[in-house]
């Protein structure tokens, strides 16, 4: 008698944080105008603890072992030398840390999404505009649950934690899409996909390492989706650009065809 052998599918987790403002205010202003929701997946059988191993042995080189007090990679710290990024003050550490954190990033196995959208334009077109943060979740859950399908296999969300009210109303807007669906697709496609009807949520202290490279892939993705199309003058040669020159090799992209506009970068 034959017996029929379950074959296990690998998880995937999708990492999730954002570039930008989620209010209607000052859209005249660049900064202010465009928000981004940066999305970074990876298997956690084995992809995913690689880099997060690979991560912390990184930051254990630069910072020395803080057991008790981790170091979290956020931009804004990293940018303002707050904190233990006080060190990068020093050319020599500033120099080492920025080499290896590109090594990290070109090491790491994962598939990267940006939607950004344009809060002006939206405003502009609809009298009752979305929620940009909710609409940019909605198009990131449909190409993240249309990946795992194509791949037959399933995954989950975890997001930062960006305070009390914040937090119940991402939850009622991935719940929607769990539950009902998008303008793009059925809910069937994300109940295959999906493997929680709820996002899980984490704060930044809690020392996630796809959060963390979430954080740090936002923003200079976020600027060079804007330079591509215009939406902002160059600001000449940065760091960003560099972590841009090594994470776009990661986009999510239309297989058969190599295409990344629409999959890997998406404009609302």
């Amino acid at each position: 008698m034959s017996q029929i052998v379950a074959i296990k599918r690998p998880r995937y987790r999708l990492y999730i944080d954002e570039s930008g403002d989620h209010t209607y205010k000052l859209l005249d202003d660049p900064s202010h105008r465009y928000l981004a929701i940066l999305g970074v997946w990876m298997r956690q059988q084995d992809e995913y603890l690689a880099f997060a191993d690979n991560l912390e042995r990184f930051k254990r080189e630069i910072f020395g072992p803080r057991p008790d007090k981790p170091v979290i990679l956020h931009r804004s710290d990293i940018i303002n030398r707050r904190g233990p990024f006080g060190l990068l003050c020093q050319e020599s550490v500033e120099k080492n840390f920025n080499a290896g954190l590109l090594n990290v990033i070109e090491q790491a196995k994962f598939k990267m999404v940006c939607v950004m959208i344009d809060k002006r334009s939206h405003l502009k077109h609809y009298a009752s505009p979305f929620h940009p943060y909710h609409y940019c979740l909605t198009a990131m859950l449909d190409r993240y649950s249309g990946w795992l399908n194509y791949k037959n296999t399933v995954g989950d969300v975890l997001a930062e934690s960006r305070g009390r009210e914040e937090d119940l109303q991402l939850c009622e807007a991935y719940r929607r899409v769990y539950e009902s669906g998008t303008l793009m697709f059925g809910h069937d496609h994300h109940q295959r996909a999906l493997t929680s009807k709820d996002i899980k949520l984490k704060p930044k202290i809690a020392n996630i390492a796809g959060l963390q490279l979430a954080d740090i892939l936002a923003y200079p993705v976020r600027q060079a989706m804007q330079l591509d199309m215009g939406a902002i003058q160059d600001p000449g040669e940065n760091f960003g650009k560099r972590i841009y020159e090594v994470a776009k090799e990661k986009f999510n992209i239309k297989d058969w065809k190599g295409q990344v506009e629409g999959y890997g970068k998406v404009w609302l």
